[in-house]
């Protein structure tokens, strides 16, 4: 199983971007999906996720600027990202719950560089 982010780049503040992450491999289902993301020298925090029958949960930092999306029949999971702040500059993450054989497990993608520029 692989998960592969993409839609990184550079980009000024106020600009948007849209992230996009694929799962390939044997997967039987999909669970929660979500985004986080690492600044140099913070922990790993929680950006946005979403799950079959729940609201998507978004973190205050990105409330009404960032929105989750997702296409499980493309095991797809988006991050639209608007009104870009410096402060947003991060290595984005995308992370799932997959069901390969009887439980699912967490799987993270590699990792993609959102840098806003002020």
């Amino acid at each position: 199983v692989q998960l592969q982010a993409s839609g990184g780049g550079l980009v000024q503040a106020g600009g948007s971007l849209r992230l996009s992450c694929v799962a390939s491999g044997n997967i039987r289902s999909i669970g929660r999906m979500a985004w986080y993301r690492q600044a140099p020298g913070s922990q790993r925090e929680l950006v946005a996720s979403i799950h079959s029958g729940r609201d998507p949960n978004y973190a205050d930092s990105v409330r009404d600027r960032f929105a989750i999306s997702r296409d499980i029949a493309k095991n797809t999971v988006y991050l639209q990202m608007g009104g870009l702040k410096p402060e947003d500059t991060a290595v984005y993450y995308c992370n799932m719950k997959l069901l390969i054989t009887t439980d699912y497990d967490t799987y993270w993608g590699q990792g993609t560089l959102v840098t806003v520029s002020s």
